[in-house]
This record gives C-alpha cells, sequence and structure tokens, in this order.
C-alpha cells in the first residue's frame, strides 16, 4: 500500500486528462468507456488544466505493477469561475468546485484536503468572494468551511387529485404556452435566466455550453433523448417562463400512467409558473409531475386547488458555500433592517478569520476588520450558512452551533439576514 507521501497533488496537463476522466468515473462508481475523439476534445475544450486538479500515486509507476499509466490518478478535483446571486440581486465572483472523487483505494489520506487547500489558496488569491459546491455526502466539507445555505425540495404532483379543469386549453391571464425546439431555448433561454438569477439569491450563473448541453447541442455524456420544451409568453409577449421535461410511457390495465419529468423550469414572473404547471398537469395520459429540484418554499402547491396532490418525494440541503471575503460577501447583499453587529468568525484555514463589525440598513451595509468585542462567535462554515438569509441564528443558537457574546444578538442577527422567501440555486454542478 502506497503512502501519502507516494502521492503528488497538482494540475493536470492537457495529456493527462483521458486519465484523470477514467479515475473520475471510478470515484463516482460509473462504468468507464473511453470517449470518443470528438468527445474527448469538446470535454477537454471545457476544461482548464490549471484548474482541475489530480492526485498522482507514484508508488504505481514502478515497471513491476505493469501499469497501462505511467503514474495512475487516484483523485480528481476541479474548479471553474461562476458568479453566485446575493441577497439583494449582486452577483459576487464564486470558485466552483465540481468533479471531486477519491479512489477507493485511497480514501483516508488527506488526498482531498490537499486539493481543497490548494483550490481555495488560489481562489482567494485571485479575488473569489465565496466557493460553491453541490455536496454528494453531507459530512465531507463542513471541515473545509462550507454551510449549506440553500436547500431543495422535489414534489410529485398526482395529477387526478389536483382539482385542476381538465379542459384547461390555456392561461386567463391573456398570456399562452407554445411547444418549442432546443434551437429556440437556446436563443430564448440565457435572457429568461439572467433575469431569473438578477432576483433570485443563491442563484448561479450558465454559460453556453449549459445551453448547449441541456439541449442536445453538445453531447458529451453518451446517448441523448429529446425531451419536450414549452415557453410562457405574456399578454405582451415578453418571455417569461421555459421547462424541459420528458415523459415515460407506462399502461396499466389499457390506461395511461404516464409521469412527466421535469428536467428544469425558471420563471420570471408567478404567472409564467402558474400557466406552466397547469400545462403540464394538463396533457393527456399525463397522471403524475415529477418536479425536480425546486426552491422549498416554491409556489407550487398553492397553485393547485387540492395543495395535498403535491406530496414532497424529497427534501435536502443543496448549494454550499465557502466565504473566503467576509467583508465582501456581507457588502454584497442587502439588508431589510436596521443595525450593527459584531461577528467574530472563527476559520481555523484562515481564510475568514477575525473580528467584523457590519453595519448594515436598506440603503446598504459597511463591514470592516475590528478590535471591538464581539456579539456573536460563530464558525466559518455557520457563516455561510446564514449568508443567503435561509438559516437562523437563533436556531443555531439554540443548537450550540453560534454563541451570543451579548444578549440578543443572535435576533439582531436574524432580522438583519433572514430574507422574506427562500433562497434557491436552481443548478446542479
Amino acid at each position: 500500500m502506497s503512502s501519502s507521501h507516494d502521492t503528488a497533488v497538482r494540475p493536470v496537463t492537457e495529456d493527462e486528462i483521458p486519465a484523470w476522466l477514467r479515475a473520475l468515473d471510478t470515484g463516482f462508481l460509473r462504468a468507464h468507456e473511453a470517449p470518443a475523439e470528438q468527445e474527448l476534445k469538446d470535454r477537454t475544450a471545457h476544461i482548464d488544466p490549471s484548474r482541475t486538479l489530480a492526485a498522482f500515486d507514484e508508488s504505481r509507476s514502478h515497471p513491476s505493477l505493469r501499469s497501462t499509466e505511467s503514474t495512475p490518478v487516484v483523485a480528481t478535483f476541479r474548479s471553474f469561475p461562476q458568479e453566485l446571486t446575493a441577497v439583494g440581486g449582486r452577483p459576487v465572483p464564486a470558485d466552483a468546485i465540481s468533479n471531486v472523487t477519491v479512489s477507493p483505494t485511497h480514501r483516508r489520506r488527506g488526498l482531498l484536503t490537499r486539493m481543497m487547500t490548494r483550490d481555495l489558496t488560489a481562489a482567494k488569491a485571485r479575488g473569489d468572494v465565496v466557493a460553491t459546491l453541490i455536496a454528494a455526502e453531507y459530512p465531507i466539507y463542513g471541515r473545509y468551511g462550507f454551510g449549506p445555505a440553500t436547500w431543495a425540495t422535489e414534489w410529485t404532483v398526482d395529477v387526478p387529485r389536483a382539482g385542476l379543469d381538465p379542459r384547461w386549453s390555456g392561461p386567463a391571464d391573456g398570456g399562452r404556452v407554445d411547444l418549442v425546439d432546443g434551437a429556440a431555448v437556446r436563443a430564448l433561454g440565457p435572457a429568461l435566466h439572467d433575469r431569473l438569477r438578477d432576483a433570485q439569491p443563491g442563484a448561479v450563473s450558465r454559460d453556453e455550453r449549459w445551453w448547449r448541453i441541456n439541449t442536445g447541442d453538445l453531447r458529451v455524456h453518451g446517448s441523448w433523448t429529446e425531451p419536450f420544451y414549452a415557453v410562457y409568453r405574456s399578454a405582451a409577449g415578453e418571455v417569461e417562463g421555459l421547462v424541459s421535461y420528458a415523459v415515460d410511457d407506462t399502461w396499466q390495465r389499457k390506461q395511461p400512467q404516464n409521469t412527466a419529468e421535469v428536467n428544469w423550469l425558471i420563471a420570471t414572473a408567478p404567472a409564467a409558473e402558474r400557466a406552466l404547471w397547469h400545462y403540464l398537469c394538463s396533457i393527456d395520459w399525463i397522471t403524475r409531475v415529477r418536479t425536480g429540484w425546486r426552491a422549498p418554499d416554491d409556489l407550487l402547491p398553492h397553485f393547485l386547488p387540492d395543495p395535498r396532490a403535491a406530496s414532497v418525494t424529497t427534501q435536502a440541503d443543496w448549494l454550499w458555500v465557502r466565504i473566503l471575503d467576509v467583508v465582501r460577501a456581507l457588502e454584497a447583499r442587502t439588508y431589510a433592517g436596521t443595525g450593527t453587529l459584531v461577528l467574530e468568525v472563527v476559520d481555523r484555514d484562515g481564510f475568514a478569520d477575525g473580528r467584523y463589525r457590519l453595519d448594515a440598513g436598506p440603503d446598504g451595509a459597511s463591514c470592516v476588520p475590528t478590535s471591538e468585542d464581539g456579539d456573536l462567535a460563530l464558525e466559518a462554515s455557520d457563516l455561510a450558512t446564514l449568508w443567503l438569509g435561509d438559516e437562523s441564528a437563533v436556531r443555531l443558537s439554540a443548537l450550540g452551533r453560534v454563541r451570543e457574546q451579548r444578549k440578543g444578538a443572535a435576533s439582531m442577527a436574524d432580522a438583519l439576514l433572514r430574507t422574506s422567501r427562500r433562497p434557491w440555486c436552481p443548478d446542479v454542478f
């Protein structure tokens, strides 16, 4: 068995990307198929080698091991630039982390810690305000200063129970729903999504590649089955909603029992959301609609005459955030109330460690390092959990995760930081 001293962590070269992709599949327990030449070219073009880390087991390069690779990859890690919307709509630069694996033969050797430390150090030096990721497993990332900042909920709608008029033929507000193709989605979607993320705390940026992959124009993960797409236009003709969905083919006793699976649905107005959900529930032969990952306070159940027809299938943490620059993070967002709070942030990795005075109000905020006595002491991971407004400092205090150094500080934090609607990240990355 090799030791950590036999394992080098460094960025990959372009020639090493095929071995990195093999290790990625191994870590995610997927059967590996070497990508075709064009697929490899497309995937390589998307990968920035300088931000694509790998652990190389140099002990296995010995001739006696007869490895087919000179130095096998045993862990993977990749980051890329992203924008994350803060409360109030201001985007902040983020270090988005993905493709994190450690091969089962090399666990518990500190490889993830070495890769994470290297990446976050570079992100801090680059000027990123936060780092982000979607955690496959809950216990892993708290020790690196990440905290769950948004949650997501999936519903299954029992269409016959919903109480909607089966004769529904379109929105009653003068808008309309039309089927479109992938080319239309690529043309209409980016501007719509930008309007959504301008108003949705927790939303992240999507690049052109996202739209190409999610409409089949760029195929990098094997076979592609074309979904259905529908667009909602307001009475004024403005595009306010888009949905992508697939349908299975299930019959029981000569009766259709089909399920519509929503891949994604974005809308910039409640009327658009209502129209698209009603549209999905009105399609002949559809008896169930699975919503995909939605905000935990999504309006969907209350668009139905019987909200109980929408039952929660899954609810889980979603976007995790790591604060790298406390001052810029707290100054980037808006605050409904007015007040002053001194936060004592404990960060063993040093990125966010220190004491900070926040003076916040509806017109803006100032945050500066201070030597004043702290009002509230908390770990960097808990500051990340509070930053987008979803969690309660009072609740974290009851759990022993934040400590009041001044009576009432947790309530003051809630009055400043919490939001009326919950943050939501529509994407996985």
